[in-house]
């Protein structure tokens, strides 16, 4: 008797879609349901699940593998309080222009018909922070649409709903997987472009999140180099132009530490930067702006001169050929540079603790010394001023953070994910320690991994950016801080490693060790908050 073809079920083919993407991994705490048949169909096509403790955390991981891969990354739920639980990684994907492909289980036909038990309207939830939103039942081409809808210009999350139902039906073979490319500029706008800038004495580039990619980062640094004019960049693009370089301007984030440069600047050319990476105020220069970008959006800052959209490291390359040399006299990007970083330095330490900025300079000296490289995580907090000014990057993505959401919570998990993709290099993550609680069950992720990972809690025992901007407001006690948490006893409970440190020396010491030592570390450093409220109006004005 003849055998049967194997026909292929709904979660193999939304596997092989998957893969047929380059999809990198998917994260994720599984429920009944599909969860367990995506993840086997995932195993046989080669792709890897990995386990985290939160859904949140498991977000936060694929946006960081994301952003790391350039590709789209799962993220896999149960239904019901995984959907729900997992809200805020999705925005975040959403607001850091990732491509996670979330994948919920869902309710069958049958099963609908008589369910309440974990039923709402998952799809309705999840619609404003993704791109595209399918059921993959009797659909085979659910998977290539939320591909290609993520990877469209700007990229962001897509929702696939997948009932046990579906996994497990036969489902006929899926459509080639189709990603976006996009078109490239056209001549005319090059040529306006090219004409902006023979017009300008002074111009600067602000470079942003869509830099980050290998060809538009080695475009952007020559038309860096080609004008000769400083470079900032936004908080995602730390690294686009690295820190070292003598054409650095400083951090861009829209608020008054950068604006000395920038208001000496009679063209400002937009080099990626998205309107979600600027803080909420005002723009600040009458300068007109060349915009580079993947496609149209709204500027709510300011209206540009002219707008290049589409694949611009393609007019990056021909205006980097024909730019006219622009450079600034000599020393003073240099003094406009070094003025920025005095501004925003915290000062030194006291009995209290630390201060933040020499927290994150020695930790950076001691890994350099000890011949360590790790990518750097950065949570939302008081703590990410001093971690993004003084952390020193000379590649894309050498630091990640949460800077369109700013969600607290996100230095562990990114740097799990940071840590998954690159062993060798591995990942430090610094965090607050009200963030590092927000996360705290993901240290046992990191832990059963193995990962080459240190944690750096800048304890405070309070929410330090919370309590800035409280001004004299008369709160109830306990409204910001809580007793001061052992976060070494916590790791060691987890299984990890872990030191505390209070002082210059202790660090260098406690870091020495941590880095000789295998697996996950943390080192518990007390920090002196009192200089914040200065740095914070230095940075914002």
């Amino acid at each position: 008797m003849d055998q049967q073809p194997h026909l292929a079920t709904g979660a193999d083919t939304l596997a092989r879609s998957f893969r047929e993407a380059g999809m990198p991994a998917i994260f994720g705490v599984p429920g009944g349901g599909s969860s367990l048949d995506l993840i086997s169909s995932a195993k046989a096509a080669g792709i890897p699940f990995i386990l985290a403790r939160t859904e949140n955390g498991a977000g936060i991981m694929a946006s960081a593998a994301a952003e790391l891969t350039q590709r789209p990354t799962g993220l896999l739920t149960t239904r019901g309080p995984g959907v729900s639980n997992a809200a805020n990684g999705m925005a975040n994907a959403d607001l850091e222009r990732a491509p996670v492909i979330l994948i919920a289980d869902g309710f069958g036909t049958r099963e609908a018909a008589i369910a309440t038990h974990q039923l709402f309207d998952q799809t309705a939830m999840m619609a404003p922070v993704t791109r595209a939103q399918r059921g993959v039942a009797g659909h085979p081409a659910a998977a290539a649409e939320v591909l290609a809808a993520a990877m469209a210009a700007p990229r962001g999350p897509a929702y696939l709903e997948l009932s046990g139902e579906a996994a497990r039906s036969p489902m006929p073979p899926a459509p080639p997987v189709i990603l976006p490319e996009l078109p490239a500029p056209s001549p005319s706008d090059i040529a306006s472009a090219q004409r902006l800038i023979a017009s300008a004495r002074r111009p600067a580039v602000i470079v942003g999140l869509e830099a980050t990619s290998p060809a538009r980062c080695a475009a952007t640094r020559r038309l860096v180099e080609s004008l000769g004019c400083p470079a900032l960049v936004t908080y995602k693009a730390k690294g686009v132009v690295p820190d070292t370089h003598p054409l650095f301007g400083g951090v861009f984030t829209g608020g008054e530490a950068e604006a000395p440069l920038l208001r000496e600047a009679d063209l400002i050319i937009l080099a990626g930067a998205d309107p979600v990476e600027f803080i909420p105020q005002p723009w600040r220069y009458d300068a007109p702006i060349l915009d580079l970008a993947t496609a149209a959006r709204s500027l709510h800052y300011r209206e540009p001169a002219l707008s290049v959209l589409g694949a611009w490291e393609v007019a990056a390359a021909a205006l980097a050929e024909d730019a006219p040399r622009r450079a600034w006299p000599d020393g003073r990007l240099l003094a406009l540079r070094n003025d920025w970083l005095a501004v925003l330095d915290n000062g030194e330490g006291s009995a209290r603790g630390m201060s933040p900025s020499e927290l994150v300079r020695a930790v950076q000296a001691g890994c350099r010394a000890r011949g360590a490289d790790p990518r750097a995580t950065v949570d939302a907090g008081a703590h990410m001023f001093a971690a993004t000014t003084f952390w020193q990057a000379e590649r894309p993505c050498d630091l990640l953070i949460s800077n369109g959401l700013a969600t607290m919570g996100y230095a562990l998990p990114a740097a799990i994910a940071a840590a998954w993709h690159d062993p060798s290099r591995g990942a430090l993550a610094f965090t607050g320690d009200g963030g590092l609680l927000m996360a705290l069950g993901e240290l046992a992720t990191a832990v059963t991994m193995k990962l080459n990972l240190t944690i750096i809690v800048l304890n405070d025992a309070t929410l330090s950016l919370i309590d800035i901007k409280k001004g004299n407001r008369d709160l109830p006690e306990g409204a910001l801080d809580w007793p001061e948490v052992d976060f070494t006893q916590v790791m060691r409970g987890m299984g990890g490693s872990a030191w505390r440190a209070s002082h210059a020396d202790e660090l260098d010491a406690a870091l020495a060790e941590a880095l000789a030592t295998q697996g996950p570390r943390l080192i518990d450093v007390r920090v002196d908050p009192s200089s914040y409220p200065a740095q914070i109006k230095a940075l914002r004005g």
